[in-house]
């Protein structure tokens, strides 16, 4: 990820925390696209990030600049991958890292936090009770907040994802980029590398790809905000999904997810679970992925955009795996 550290948050004399996230191969579908109609379908596999997901790029980033900036403890609210992916760059750069996790979190989060000597706690709620918890406990101590859009750098990292998709695709961005969405760290941060493309002259403005927001039925306040008109969107009341990063009632950053969807042309789906299994299923069986349900979750809304007719055969497709499977074996049995 650091190949690009002229468009990143390092000053001279800096050294970035990291484990060698990012550059995550963009995988053509050879088998899946065929069989869905696409000649063009790529998955943009981000399980093969450092802690197994696509946190591991905000991470790098957040603790780069944390250390730097003199943090002595990081602390975040985490629906799961997120709270790995900060305890391991916070033990990488020798930092004390406090993760506050829903309760009912997948055990394999919690025991994954521990592994990197992250102190952990668990509570009641979901994400959002996480955070309130979290800042209420930190702020007076000064512990350093690294929640998602509470601090510029996670997004830095997280746009990355934009470089490398021009750059894979030969200097040309996708006609969709289908992206499952929570607090939207990674669609924001795309959106930003294209404006700074195009600012320095690496792509030519006014033809962006289409950007499809994916939700689960259980939570899916973006995708009732874009179906209403609104501007900001409702926070959801009982949150449920089986897909932990996706169980997001309120994101901070949802006033500019929805400018991004309706800028780019896009649209906004909600999936429900087992069509989300169905799609880890299809992945790992087609394209030998592993996907975690928020990559299943993408393959579903790209099954309603092709039945719809939105999506054209030759048009090229990137579908995101943010994450990998076995965190969530116990969904597949």
């Amino acid at each position: 990820m650091w190949r690009y550290r002229e468009l990143l948050p390092l000053f001279p004399g800096e050294s970035p925390v990291t484990l060698g996230e990012g550059f995550t191969p963009l995988i053509h579908a050879t088998r899946l696209g065929p069989a869905l109609g696409l000649s063009q379908l790529h998955i943009k596999d981000e399980s093969l990030n450092p802690t197994n997901s696509f946190k591991a790029r905000g991470q790098s980033t957040a603790v780069t600049r944390a250390r730097a900036l003199g943090a002595t403890t990081l602390s975040v609210p985490s629906a799961g991958n997120a709270g790995c992916a900060m305890a391991a760059y916070a033990a990488r750069a020798g930092l004390d890292a406090r993760v506050f996790l829903p309760r009912d979190v997948k055990r394999p989060f919690v025991d994954e936090c521990a592994l990197y000597g992250a102190t952990t706690a668990l509570v009641d709620g979901l994400i959002t009770d996480a955070g309130r918890l979290a800042a209420e406990t930190g702020r007076p101590l000064g512990w350093y907040d690294v929640s998602t859009l509470k601090e510029p750098y996670r997004l830095e990292g997280k746009k990355t994802m934009g470089f490398e998709l021009a750059e894979q695709l030969g200097w040309r961005w996708p006609d969709w980029i289908v992206y499952p969405t929570g607090g939207g760290t990674g669609l924001i941060g795309m959106w930003k590398a294209f404006d700074e493309l195009e600012a320095i002259g690496w792509m030519a403005p006014g033809r962006r790809p289409r950007m499809v927001s994916v939700q689960a039925d259980g939570c899916a306040p973006i995708v009732r905000a874009f179906a209403a008109g609104r501007d900001c969107a409702e926070p959801v009341v009982g949150a449920h999904t089986i897909a932990d990063g996706l169980r997001v009632p309120a994101a901070v950053g949802d006033f500019l997810m929805l400018r991004i969807l309706r800028e780019s042309g896009g649209t906004a789906l909600s999936i429900p679970d087992a069509a989300m299994v169905d799609g880890m299923r299809r992945l790992g069986s087609s394209e030998g992925i592993s996907a975690a349900p928020e990559g299943g979750a993408a393959l579903a809304a790209l099954d309603r955009l092709l039945a719809a007719g939105k999506i054209s055969d030759d048009d090229v497709v990137v579908l995101f795996n943010t994450g990998g499977a076995l965190k969530y074996l116990d969904v597949l049995a």
